[in-house]
């Protein structure tokens, strides 16, 4: 009897920490900066913009005023003499083909038969419209061409139904000055916003909110389980508060309480079952999630490496290590060390202005110590 209580007991270890292991995802939100995709000089931070278009098109953007709608987030815009010039050029709204289109409706009576039916009517008209943005330094050095529109896209108008047909077939003759204002109108407007969002991907510097998740215990006779949730806890209320605006000094210290726990899992449970392994895992991805937002690649690498080692779902990891490794790039390109910074544009000149503001002016970057993922 004695000799089995003692195996009892030195067992009990083995079956309390290899107890089932079920992980749900829990979400959580913050926001963080990004960071130009293109390098360019660190000292550039001013634009304007010029629009051309032809005469035939110029009547149609009567109360429009394209070159103020260009946005380069976390730039300012200069009438002219920017530290980049983008000029873009909106080509003509071109008609390629005419034709009417038949639609057939059936009538039905109360009782679902068959009275009768109707045809209506209406004109497709398929146009193509082209833009581009060419845009330079103040230096004359050529950056980049855009396309902003292709006559390759096929676009489609559709006029409204008539009972007659011959009502349809003359809808665009009849109505050509006002239907081609409004799509010439759509298509400088699409254009625009598309190259307002394809420069501040490329160059800009827009707060952006982001909703991500972590793997949180959910078998609740596990004893980890109501700690795994107020790490957790932590983790969502200190990540919510977070601001791109602002730095992440002290942030990481007040995670460390999450930051700790994660780590002390990770040494606790250390057997190779499948159980002890998925309880790892968990605190590996979680760790190396808020290393990212912490703006800490290095420490990102550290834990996507250990998950892989850790042999369970290692294709997490994987990814996981990839994204370290662009965020990583992307602080050598930028010469900057996180993504969380305030930013006033008014302070920028441009370079025929008294004095220019390079990037390291205008935000605070912390230091090596204070920086996360």
């Amino acid at each position: 009897m004695r000799n089995s209580f003692l195996i009892a007991i030195t067992l009990f270890p083995c079956f309390a920490f290899s107890q089932r292991v079920d992980l749900d995802r829990f979400k959580f939100s913050t926001q963080y900066r990004s960071l130009p995709s293109v390098r360019l000089d660190s000292s550039y931070r001013t634009y304007n913009v010029s629009v051309e278009t032809s005469r035939l098109m110029q009547a149609y953007l009567t109360d429009m005023t394209p070159e103020k709608s260009v946005q380069l987030e976390g730039w300012r815009m200069l009438k002219k003499n920017g530290h980049i010039g983008i000029q873009v050029k909106l080509e003509d709204l071109l008609p390629e083909s005419f034709s009417v289109k038949e639609r057939e409706e059936i009538i039905k009576d109360k009782t679902g038969k068959e009275t009768g039916r109707r045809k209506y009517y209406s004109q497709e008209v398929v146009y193509t419209f082209s833009a581009f943005a060419d845009i330079t330094d103040y230096k004359g050095v050529h950056i980049e061409n855009m396309v902003l529109a292709s006559r390759n896209y096929k676009q489609v108008y559709k006029s409204p139904e008539f009972a007659i047909r011959y009502a349809a077939e003359g809808y665009f003759l009849i109505n050509s000055l006002k239907v081609t204002e409004q799509l010439y109108r759509n298509c400088v407007n699409r254009a625009i916003n598309y190259l307002s969002s394809k420069l501040t991907e490329d160059y800009g510097y827009s707060e952006r909110t982001v909703t991500d998740q972590m793997w949180i215990l959910d078998s609740k006779k596990h004893p980890e389980y109501q700690a795994h949730r107020q790490a957790f806890l932590l983790i969502k209320e200190t990540l919510f508060g977070v601001s791109a605006n602002r730095s992440l000094d002290g942030v990481r210290e007040q995670l460390k309480p999450a930051i700790d726990y994660f780590e002390r899992i990770k040494k606790q449970y250390t057997s190779t079952n499948k159980h002890d392994r998925k309880l790892r895992y968990a605190s590996y991805y979680n760790l190396a999630t808020l290393y990212y937002y912490l703006d800490d690649p290095q420490a990102m690498l550290k834990e996507a490496g250990a998950l892989i080692l850790n042999d369970y779902d290692a294709k997490d990891g994987r990814a996981l290590e990839a994204s370290a490794l662009y965020l990583k790039n992307l602080f050598l390109q930028t010469n900057l060390n996180s993504r969380h910074f305030a930013i006033d544009t008014t302070t920028f000149k441009g370079p025929g202005e008294s004095s220019g503001i390079a990037v390291s002016g205008e935000v605070s970057i912390p230091s090596a110590n204070s920086r996360g993922r």
